[in-house]
């Protein structure tokens, strides 16, 4: 089968989306004719005031919270730093902290970083389906425990944590509960307010919108001390000049997803299953990382026996097709995945993954490329 590298194919979703025409649509009039600063009050500024207002209302429509409960960030890693530095500022006679080996970078750096500053943080192992144990969670939670940090959602390879279970067992502990719901949102149902959850972060290019703009949904009930402070902003949650043209595509880009039937992920999540299945029959020594675990319905991280992920991603950007072998947040390490390692403890195993990620616009036809071009590069390295 020939191969056109000048036709790209897009299987990266979970890294980056692309920006909706919608979006830019919505975007535009505030790059041009409303570029007022949303807190001076005369008119100009008084509409961009108004326009963040209706996105705060719209991302919070997304995932079931007030929209008084949302602040805008740059990006879901301030949205995570900030969660948990607010729950060690809030009781400062706590100085524990509960995360796992699978989370993101933006968690697990900061923790690390605690760490090396006198705190106690406790990184929980999980099984080679990258779940967390709650036995497990339960143990560790510690009378100076300020905060439990664990995600929905894995980004690697699209595990679900038992997430209200995660939250019973922190409100039972009287423990603040964080989770990272980035890759979660958009995809499969998430309501802040039926969820025994204290804060939430999100991330606007997941889901059709720009780079550069997240949020934190903080509960009312919890006290919050801010990362960044400055003006007033964010009703002195976070300061410095709102970035009105991305807060408003954020919000275009979340009403688009909540008026999506999540039906349309059941064709995703077929498409996907029907990727695993042949890949596992082409490609001698191939195995699915977390796939007897729930998993997201785009997400599929394969392992073949003796490749190098690496070089595996390049070939297959050199002939047209982008996938990952990891994290977008930490492609450019010269290590292997962290969570595929936390997983199965073997650096080998770690080393020669690849992660394919749909999305809605992702078409059955162009799936067939991809088992040949792996077949091909597994027939070349072995």
């Amino acid at each position: 089968m020939t191969l056109n590298p000048l036709v790209m194919i897009y299987l990266d979703y979970n890294s980056t989306t692309p920006v909706l025409p919608a979006v830019r649509e919505a975007m535009w009039p505030f790059f041009n004719e409303e570029w007022g600063n949303p807190s001076s009050i005369y008119r100009l500024g008084a509409r961009a005031k108004s326009a963040i207002e209706v996105a705060r209302a719209q991302v919070a429509a997304l995932v079931g919270a007030d929209s008084t409960e949302i602040i805008f960030t740059s990006c879901a890693t301030e949205a995570n730093n900030a969660a948990i530095n607010s729950a060690l500022l809030a009781a400062p006679q706590k100085r524990h902290v509960v995360t796992s080996q699978v989370e993101h970078s933006s968690v697990l750096h900061y923790c690390e970083g605690l760490a090396k500053k006198g705190r106690s943080v406790t990184f929980l192992s999980v099984s080679r389906n990258g779940l967390v144990d709650l036995e497990d969670l339960e143990k560790a939670i510690q009378e100076e425990t300020a905060v439990v940090s664990l995600m929905w959602a894995n980004n690697e390879t699209g595990v679900i944590s038992p997430v209200r279970e995660i939250g019973e067992i922190c409100a039972k502990r009287g423990v603040l509960f964080h989770c990272d719901a980035v890759q979660a949102v958009g995809k499969m149902p998430v309501s802040f307010s039926e969820m025994p959850i204290d804060f939430l972060s999100i991330s606007g290019h997941k889901l059709g919108a720009p780079k550069g703009i997240g949020a934190l949904v903080v509960r009312h009930s919890v006290p919050f001390h801010p990362l960044i402070v400055g003006g007033k902003q964010e009703s002195g949650r976070r300061g410095g000049t709102e970035s009105v043209p991305l807060i408003v595509g954020f919000g275009a880009a979340c009403e688009i997803a909540s008026k999506q039937s999540l039906t349309a992920w059941k064709r995703v999540e077929a498409m996907r299953d029907e990727l695993q299945t042949n890949l596992l029959i082409m490609l001698r020594g191939a195995y699915s990382n977390g796939g007897s675990a729930p998993r997201l319905p785009n997400t599929l991280n394969i392992g073949i026996a003796g490749i190098d992920s690496d070089a595996l991603v390049t070939y297959c950007d050199r002939n047209g097709v982008c996938v990952s072998s990891g994290s977008a947040c930490m492609e450019s390490a010269i290590a292997p995945s962290h969570v595929l390692l936390a997983m199965n403890g073997s650096h080998k195993q770690a080393s020669e993954a690849v992660r394919v990620s749909l999305g809605l616009e992702t078409k059955s036809e162009e799936l067939d490329r991809l088992p040949v071009l792996l077949r091909q590069f597994v027939d070349l390295s072995l």
